[in-house]
């Protein structure tokens, strides 16, 4: 049986579906990622989950037992914020052992557990510290610490990350990698930053929530990073996995020969089968398969808008006529904004979407 296992798990406030019916296994020492746009419910599952929120319906089991009755203190669960949530009239040291200190340990396994905790994220020098003394990324350390002094069944994230700078947030996803590595513990993870799912994940969960429809959150694919990147199940996740976002072509013509083309730019794809129905398909591409090449003639080209150069990867932004393509290059780009390209895309690359409902189809 999984570790953590919720079936048919549903959650509806007065006048608004939170999430629709879902289900969601993971195993013992896996740290599985949440990730969808804001509102679509990420965080209220994970509120169920620790007994902050109670479900509309469904089960949830942890380690084998059904915890949907068991009050949040005695779930054996522990959650790390987004605000971090220290208090800020207690130094470091008693941040960390204060939830121990509520569970009558004795004093030798408090300062045992701080010890190894405080040793594990580096942090041995903070413990006499107001959390007002130290930076974002040692609060959110000592946050990490907190949690992990209670050696805990689960370990439940939301949204860690968010109030750090860019370059903080990619050195503490690293840690909180390394830590789940070394801890070899579960962990269910929320995001809504589709780089920090695919960096962390041993799976990622990909929700979504339809408020037009009334519809709450939905699992739409759970699988590894890259089968989801490589496989998407539907154009969303396709779009939203991944950066910069997956292009689509909608609009597709037949040349005199019969030959597929993007409106109005001649000999831009090639080898498709002709018996793809266009008329029900979107095609999708990533960026990094879009070929681009220094147009020898005005004929079968695009305008280049944009170059932005980022070092190890060149993104080069392409318009005709309305119509816009991202190509994501990974050598030296000698090409300049205003001039024209030569675009290619190639069947073996693209994927196939139905123009309906956005399954794939392919």
């Amino acid at each position: 049986m999984p570790y953590l296992s919720l079936k048919n798990v549903s959650k509806v406030f007065p006048g608004a579906r939170a999430l629709e019916p879902l289900s969601l296994d993971v195993e013992n020492g896996e740290l599985i990622v949440l990730v969808g746009p804001s509102g679509c419910g990420k965080s209220t599952l994970l509120r169920i989950i620790a007994g902050l929120e109670t479900p509309s319906s469904g089960e949830i089991f942890l380690d084998g037992k059904k915890i949907n009755d068991t009050d949040p203190s005695r779930r054996d669960v522990s959650m790390v914020f987004q605000n971090y949530a220290l208090y800020p009239h207690m130094k470091v040291r008693d941040n960390l052992s204060f939830a121990l200190k509520m569970r009558k340990y004795s004093k030798v396994e408090i300062a045992k557990r701080v010890s190894e905790a405080t040793a594990l994220l580096e942090i041995n020098h903070l413990l006499d510290r107001y959390p007002k003394e130290i930076s974002g990324g040692e609060r959110q350390r000592v946050a990490l610490g907190r949690a992990i002094v209670r050696h805990p069944k689960l370990f439940l994230f939301d949204e860690p990350l968010s109030n750090l700078d860019a370059k903080l947030r990619v050195q503490m996803r690293s840690e909180i990698t390394k830590l789940h590595m070394k801890l070899g513990a579960t962990m269910v993870y929320v995001t809504h930053d589709q780089t920090e799912a695919m960096t962390m994940g041993d799976r990622i969960a990909v929700m979504r929530s339809d408020r037009k429809k009334g519809e709450g959150g939905k699992i739409l694919q759970t699988g590894k990073p890259m089968d989801i990147y490589e496989n998407p199940l539907n154009r969303f996740v396709g779009e939203f996995i991944g950066t910069p976002a997956m292009n689509f072509v909608e609009d597709i013509e037949f040349n005199a020969e019969g030959l597929p083309q993007i409106k109005g730019i001649s000999g831009i794809l090639r080898g498709f089968d002709g018996n793809i129905d266009f008329s029900n398909t979107v095609i999708g591409i990533r960026p990094e398969k879009v070929k681009v090449s220094k147009a020898s003639e005005d004929k079968g080209s695009m305008n280049i808008s944009l170059i932005e150069r980022m070092g190890a990867e060149t993104l080069v932004y392409l318009d005709y006529e309305g119509f816009s393509l991202v190509s994501k290059v990974f050598s030296r780009v000698e090409m300049k904004a205003g001039q024209k390209a030569r675009v290619e895309i190639n069947a073996e690359d693209a994927m196939f979407f139905n123009r309906q409902d956005g399954r794939l189809l392919s």
